[in-house]
């Protein structure tokens, strides 16, 4: 079933993984936002919620100490996100939207390699809204820290390590031109020089402070629509201002508003274009009550088409 291009059925999909951080929690996330209700209050807005899902992460402890390298624990992620990027790609070919609950960023290496592989097979291209903090374009090599969660947007433009990149099929997932990074006030110097490389585009905080987030909005999702089949929203929760999202490890000052976050959110849902989302970084063992958890399941409501009228 669809509504405005829309499809009504929706499969969240949890991902406990916080392998590629340094600090512990994330994967306690799918839990905080399922205790805030997000999948009873998907169903009382009319939508349709399959039978939820996990994919199996393996625990820290579980794993050998590792501490260093270009990429920690680079094989338990990677085979995470070959999971995750085979559980996306079924629920779209069952007529489901992908709602992926995390666990930290590197996960979405793996759902929108499965969300961008079906549309590709169709002949299609994804667009791509990337809210964040940071701009996750490091790549093995010339990451300070070895976080995979630092390296998702780089990897699904198919720069960096290879197994990575050729999740499900060789190609590049997004084309740089179909790329908007918003949000992003931490960038690591040699990231910034991937991307001027990339050519992708971004908006600053001090872009959205310059311009106001409507208009912001508006310019991002006329490139995420142009000649694409629709976008994936890939949402971490400390693109928000810490005063709106306490409950996150990777906190940046002066970042965006409860208000502005939900306004692009919505303008997000009135193009009835949105195919899939991640929503991630939420820890609950940094949070105040839950209110980080509550916050992020008022604001992917909003990308569903909640309204106030």
């Amino acid at each position: 079933m669809k509504e405005n291009g829309q499809t009504k059925s929706i499969q969240i999909i949890g991902v406990p993984v916080d392998l590629g951080a340094s600090r512990r929690g994330t994967d306690g996330g799918v839990s905080a936002v399922r205790i805030a209700g997000l999948g009873e209050k998907l169903t009382k807005m009319g939508y349709t919620v399959t039978d939820e899902v996990d994919v199996a992460v393996p625990s820290k402890e579980s794993r050998p100490k590792e501490t260093t390298g270009n990429m920690r624990f680079r094989s338990e992620i990677l085979q995470v996100c070959q999971d995750l990027a085979v559980v996306t790609k079924e629920a779209l070919n069952k007529g489901n939207l992908p709602l992926i609950i995390g666990g930290d960023h590197s996960l979405a290496i793996g759902s929108i390699s499965g969300i961008a592989d079906y549309f590709q097979e169709k002949g299609g291209e994804l667009g791509l809204v990337w809210f964040d903090a940071h701009a996750d374009m490091n790549i093995p090599g010339i990451s300070p820290s070895g976080n995979i969660h630092g390296m998702p947007l780089s990897h699904l433009l198919g720069y960096g390590d290879k197994e990575f990149t050729g999740i499900l099929s060789v190609n590049p997932k997004i084309k740089p031109e179909n790329v908007v990074l918003v949000g992003v006030r931490d960038i690591d110097e040699k990231e910034k020089e991937l991307i001027k490389q990339s050519g992708i585009k971004v908006y600053s905080m001090r872009d959205i402070d310059e311009l106001g987030m409507s208009r912001v909005s508006d310019e991002i999702l006329e490139i995420v629509t142009k000649g694409t089949v629709g976008f994936h929203v890939s949402f971490d929760v400390d693109g928000c201002d810490p005063e709106v999202m306490p409950g996150s490890g990777t906190l940046v000052p002066g970042g965006v508003t409860y208000r502005e976050a939900h306004l692009l959110l919505e303008k997000c849902a009135e193009t009835g274009l949105m195919t899939s989302m991640d929503l991630v970084e939420l820890n609950p063992f940094l949070d105040k009550g839950n209110i980080s958890a509550e916050r992020a399941v008022s604001l992917v409501l909003s990308a569903f088409g909640q309204s106030v009228l």
